[in-house]
């Protein structure tokens, strides 16, 4: 049994040493962004150009409530909050897809899915920890090979 594993070990590493570095930040960097991304298109107002909105100052009227009533955090008022949060989806979700202050992006996500996971829905661990494994991946690695980090570095 033990020889059965090894072997089939062995054969999805060579499988997985195929995969190059750089396509799986990309993948994750996508992925994570696209949680984000589509949060913080339903907090948005104006016009949409392309199918997304994009003018980030334009926080809706629900969201101010929904953060006033639904989330409820503790210490912020719910409209500084409601703006934070959207410009943080809006703003740390841009930079982790472009690889553009990777880091510093990865880790104000992960400080806001905490924040998610203890104070508005903490019932939802399986969720978060997958956001965070992949956030925590981003700042220990940054925006890897294709990324405007990449290009600013050389």
């Amino acid at each position: 049994m033990k020889n059965i594993v090894i072997s089939v070990d062995r054969f999805a590493k060579k499988l997985a040493d195929i995969i190059p570095a750089w396509a799986t930040n990309l993948t994750l960097r996508a992925g994570i962004f696209f949680v984000f991304w589509n949060s913080v298109q339903t907090k948005l107002g104006g016009g949409s150009y392309f199918g997304q909105k994009l003018e980030f100052w334009r926080v809706t009227e629900s969201t101010k409530m929904l953060f006033e009533y639904e989330y409820a955090l503790p210490i912020i008022p719910a409209e500084i909050a409601a703006y934070m949060a959207t410009f943080g989806e809006f703003f740390l979700g841009l930079g982790i897809l472009f690889g553009f202050f990777t880091r510093l992006s990865a880790f104000g996500l992960l400080i806001m899915t905490l924040v998610i996971q203890v104070f508005v829905y903490p019932g939802s661990w399986s969720v978060h920890l997958l956001w965070a494994g992949a956030l925590i991946y981003l700042l220990k690695d940054g925006g890897g090979l294709v990324s405007i980090d990449r290009l600013l570095h050389r």
